[in-house]
Order: structure tokens, then C-alpha cells, then sequence
């Protein structure tokens, strides 16, 4: 790890889930190659995404043991309001000596010591909302912040009060490129099948039922399926299809997403934004218990852009996803309509030209 140094510094706060953290990681890479002077650090959570890939990065960082509170027991409750009171007051020390210039939170339990803190002692602090509804959190400190930059309009009636601005979903430097098009794919061909970052029960399971039909009826088509960590150890050692590859976590998501024709996704609005970056269509799955159903309506808004079909989670999942998938494995012409162009992603510029703008006033 970097030396941390918060000193003037930009510091970058999301967590828990990769729909928080890779925003983060997204602004702080915009941020570091537009200001290569500027100290950066990430304040998260040792518990959430953050604290697996930020030891293992050069970003200077602190991990607190905090963890989220919906939907939990009042025992669990206070247990959590107590950690993160602690770790609240630990940064307030820290930035009473050393003070950032700026706070930047992308949401997730993992972010709420550094902008509470932040809200405590006066320095100035941003939002990025993602999704269409607004995580707790960020509803919560939403009309101190300086700025809330929005995933998509629909959020703004929903934070009343609130300073906001609509940029879209700021993606990772690995997404601001050029993609092969769908209909230059040849085979075999790759359905790439993801979870989210912690991967997902229901589909993984849907997967292990539709996965041999499939592949037996598609000679030409492999999977590529990224299961989440706990999940690959309880299903690694299950029967699956010679051509359905399992693996944890897939570091080079868009190489992987550019190498695939077709991809079967819960619809967190990280990878949302990414799949039109990458030009690629969608069977979408949303998370049914997903804050104010915010997956649900990430997917609705691809769906009406035509480039997503969104399949409920029901019973008989496993026979839902092989129909939707056999009907665009065996067509071409669906494959490339949902994949459509490409959609440059100008997020990160967005944010840092207002970022930039608000130091000026």
C-alpha cells in the first residue's frame, strides 16, 4: 500500500458492493490522470468488495470494520451503529490534523464513516447516485452535499433539496475504449453470465439447470459464468456442462464482456452503464430485495432503450433463462439488435469538469 496522506487530499468513499466501489475506482483513475499531483486515498469497508481489491492495489487506503444495517435485527443494529460511530471518530481525528480537500462518496454502508465525518467537520463533500432510487445512505446526506451526480434523471425528484446533476454512470478506465461489435463475434461464441460482484444464489443455480440444454442444443457456444467467491465453493464441485466454465471473479470484465455475444446479468447500475459501454445486450435478472427495487428499475430503463430483456426472479428460473437465452443464441439478428452501438461514457469527465468547476467558485 501507497503512503496514506490525506493532507489536501481527494478522497474517494463506496463500498460493500462492486455497484459502489467501481464507481470510485472510476472518478479516482479520472482523477489521478487529470491531476497526477493531487493526493489520493479510499476510505471503505475491510468487510465489503473494497477490502479484498484495495490491499491489492497501489491506492493508499483505510478499512474500518463497519458494516450495513437494512434489513438486520436491533441486535445487529446497535452492533453496527457502534462501529461506525468508532470509525467516524476515527477519521475525525485523523482529518482534524490532516484535512481533505474534498470528499467524494459513490454510496454503500462502506462510505458512510468518511461522509459523515466529512458532514461533521465542514469539508466540502460530492455524491454519485447510481441507480434510479436513492441508497439510504445518500438520501441521507444528500442536501449538505455539494454536489449529487446523478446515474440517471429519474433519482432527482427522489432527493428533494439536494444540489443535483445528471452524468451518467462513471465506468472504469478498462471500459473507455473501442469494442469489437456483436456482429463481428464468430464462433464459438460466449454467453458470459454474471451475478454481481458477490455473486448470486438463484442464478448461479438457474445456471446449472439451463446451462446442458443450452450447450447441447448450441454446439458453438461456451459459458462463461462468474459466480461470486462463496458461491464457487459451494458449487464448484457440482455437474455442470464440459463448456460452462466457472470462476469466482472476473478481474478483466470488459475483455470478458467484449469476448461475449450474449450476457445473463442481476442489473446493479455499474453494469448497466458498462454493457453499454461494451455494445453487448442483456437478459437481466433483477435483485428482488434491491433498495427501493432500484435494480428492477436499472433494468426497465435498458428495456426501453431495447437493449436489455428483463426476466423476473421466480420459480423455474433454471426453464425462464434457457427460453430467453435459446431464442438470442439462435438468432443473430436478436443478438446484434439488443447488443446495438457501443455508447461512449463521458461520466467521469462529467464529474470532474464539475468537480473542477465548484473549486473554482
Amino acid at each position: 500500500m501507497a503512503k496514506l496522506e490525506f493532507k489536501d487530499a481527494l478522497v474517494f468513499t463506496g463500498g460493500g458492493t462492486g455497484g459502489h466501489f467501481f464507481p470510485a475506482v472510476a472518478l479516482a483513475e479520472g482523477a489521478k490522470a487529470r491531476w497526477p499531483e493531487l493526493p489520493i486515498a479510499f476510505v471503505g469497508a475491510s468487510r465489503g468488495i473494497e477490502g479484498t481489491h484495495l490491499p491489492r492495489s497501489s491506492w493508499p487506503h483505510l478499512l474500518f470494520e463497519v458494516e450495513g444495517f437494512l434489513g438486520r435485527s436491533p441486535m445487529k443494529i446497535a452492533r453496527a451503529a457502534w462501529k461506525l460511530w468508532r470509525a467516524k471518530a476515527a477519521l475525525k481525528a485523523q482529518w482534524k490534523a490532516q484535512r481533505p480537500r474534498a470528499v467524494i462518496g459513490t454510496g454503500g454502508y462502506g462510505a458512510a464513516p468518511a461522509l459523515l465525518a466529512a458532514r461533521s467537520l465542514g469539508i466540502p463533500y460530492f455524491l454519485h447516485e447510481s441507480n434510479a432510487a436513492p441508497g439510504e445512505l445518500v438520501r441521507r446526506v444528500s442536501k449538505e452535499a455539494r454536489r449529487v451526480w446523478c446515474g440517471m434523471d429519474a433519482v432527482i425528484a427522489l432527493l428533494p433539496g439536494a444540489d443535483c446533476l445528471t452524468v451518467g454512470t462513471p465506468i472504469r478506465s478498462s471500459f473507455l475504449r473501442s469494442f469489437v461489435k456483436v456482429k463481428d463475434l464468430k464462433s464459438p461464441f460466449q454467453l458470459l453470465v454474471l451475478g454481481g460482484s458477490g455473486g448470486a444464489r438463484a442464478i448461479n443455480d438457474a445456471m446449472l439447470l439451463a446451462a446442458p440444454p443450452l450447450l447441447e442444443q448450441f454446439p458453438d457456444w461456451t459459458i462463461l459464468h462468474q459466480t461470486g467467491a462463496k458461491e464457487f465453493e459451494r458449487i464448484k464441485d457440482a455437474p455442470r456442462h464440459e463448456r460452462h466454465g466457472i470462476v469466482p471473479f472476473i478481474e478483466a470484465m470488459d475483455a470478458a464482456m467484449e469476448a461475449s455475444s450474449l450476457v445473463i446479468s442481476r442489473a446493479g447500475a455499474s453494469t448497466c452503464a458498462e454493457l453499454k459501454a461494451a455494445g453487448r445486450g442483456a437478459i437481466l435478472i433483477p435483485l428482488p430485495n434491491s433498495a427501493h427495487d432500484h435494480q428492477k428499475k436499472n433494468a426497465e430503463a435498458l428495456g426501453l432503450e431495447n437493449r436489455a430483456v428483463l426476466v423476473g426472479q421466480q420459480p423455474n428460473l433454471g426453464d425462464h433463462l434457457e427460453a430467453h437465452a435459446a431464442s438470442h443464441m439462435a438468432n443473430a439478428y436478436a443478438r446484434i439488435k439488443l447488443g446495438q452501438t457501443p455508447e461512449l461514457n463521458r461520466a467521469v469527465d462529467l464529474c470532474l469538469d464539475d468537480l473542477a468547476g465548484v473549486w473554482e467558485r
